[in-house]
């Protein structure tokens, strides 16, 4: 297929990007980086140096070229969950970075005679709150809080694409990698055999190791019987606890000092409700379509996770 990426070219696209060239398919890639994978240039890959949140950039002709010959498109955009503290500017950023991408390109898909044929958008586990004791799955309504707030609208913004379009809405875990996201910063911390259980150890982690995330968005794009909302979580969550315990043992480490949740909040201000409250979410939908994990158990992806071997 011919592909279009947005937002692509950070922590899941580093491996995304090679899968999708792996399965055979060409691919545009726009980042607001100048050349995020020089080593990858060639016939069926190439980078556009835009940026898909600025609406003059739907203007351009070389992006609304790629985008007409588009078959498919996977759009990823947004800014960093828990990056920086939320002030009200930051809040904005992350609700902004995600709803005007997603809808500049949907009006511009819109305005082809031939749109692509699917849309593969991201969404976030955060559509449904946060929850000790509650289990959910795709059919579970929104939660009440900022993060369910800014899923509910990225989600609407991707549901306005033409007709004719499939659209399939990926609500993401906990994304496990080595070199970037959430393990990333623990790594360091657990390697000094200072990793323990962040604020009170009881807080549900839905995780997903990155190959399968790659995986999952390959065969979204490629199944036509993918459509709707899928949970992008492995099917055994996690508590914050056994996740740290899991940690230290593939690190050969162990998990000692628990990391006191003030200590998370001063750092992250309202963006520590990511790891300190977390939520249950489990996939109902992704084994009747046929998907399978590599990675379904938490103890086999944390080594591979942490492994500087190739999957």
């Amino acid at each position: 297929m011919r592909l279009l990426l947005l937002g692509c070219s950070g922590f899941v696209g580093r491996e995304l990007v090679p899968f999708l060239l792996e399965l055979g398919h060409s691919i545009v890639l726009v980042s607001r980086q100048a050349q995020p994978f020089p080593h990858l240039l060639g016939e069926r890959f190439a980078a556009m140096q835009l940026d898909p949140t600025d609406a003059t950039s739907w203007q351009r002709s070389e992006l609304l070229q790629a985008l007409a010959e588009a078959e498919g498109v996977v759009n990823l955009a947004g800014e960093p969950i828990a990056e920086k503290r939320w002030s009200a500017s930051q809040r904005q950023l992350l609700l902004d970075s995600r709803l005007s991408t997603t809808n500049a390109l949907v009006q511009a898909m819109a305005g082809l005679r031939l749109p692509p044929a699917v849309l593969v958008n991201a969404s976030a586990v955060g559509y449904y709150g946060t929850s000790l004791e509650k289990r959910f799955s795709e059919s579970s309504p929104t939660g009440a809080d900022f993060l369910a707030d800014v899923c509910r609208q990225w989600e609407a913004a991707a549901d306005r694409a033409p007709v004719g379009c499939r659209v399939v809405k990926l609500r993401i875990g906990i994304v496990l990698g080595p070199d970037g996201g959430a393990l990333a910063k623990m790594l360091p911390v657990f390697r000094a055999c200072f990793g323990g259980p962040i604020g009170s150890g009881r807080q549900w982690m839905s995780w997903i190791h990155r190959h399968d995330l790659c995986r999952l968005i390959g065969a979204a794009l490629e199944d036509g019987g993918f459509s709707g909302v899928y949970n992008a979580v492995a099917p055994e969550p996690t508590t914050m606890a056994s996740f740290a315990a899991a940690l230290g043992k593939a690190l050969g480490r162990p998990s000692l000092l628990p990391v006191p949740g003030p200590i998370l909040q001063l750092l992250l201000g309202d963006g520590a409700q990511v790891v300190l409250e977390g939520q249950r979410v489990v996939s109902e939908r992704l084994q009747p379509q046929g998907f399978s994990f590599h990675y379904p158990e938490l103890n086999a992806a944390l080594v591979a996770a942490t492994s500087p071997a190739p999957h």
